[in-house]
């Protein structure tokens, strides 16, 4: 399944973020597929894919000093338009 996940930086955080030398830190089943960052540099809007969503909590400790997350689950625009095909 794909989830976008919002980090909300916590203040000045950004430079921190990315000078980490340790890279995603993902946990084993849990796969980045892109990534999107707001001109101010105050929000990332990440791209993943898990069958377990429990994943993200084990990822999220390793990053919780620098922000914190939303974790919403989505579909594809493709996948959204078979599932409400009969509605249509």
């Amino acid at each position: 399944m794909l989830y976008m996940v919002i980090e909300y930086f916590n203040a000045g955080a950004a430079a921190a973020i990315h000078r980490r030398d340790r890279g995603r830190q993902l946990p084993p089943g849990l796969e980045y597929v892109d990534s999107w960052v707001d001109l101010n540099y105050f929000r990332c809007f990440q791209l993943m894919r898990t069958d377990d969503p429990s994943l993200f909590d084990t990822w999220i400790q390793a990053w919780c000093d620098l922000g914190h997350f939303e974790i919403i689950p989505v579909r594809t625009s493709a996948e959204a338009a078979q599932h409400i095909a009969d509605q249509l």
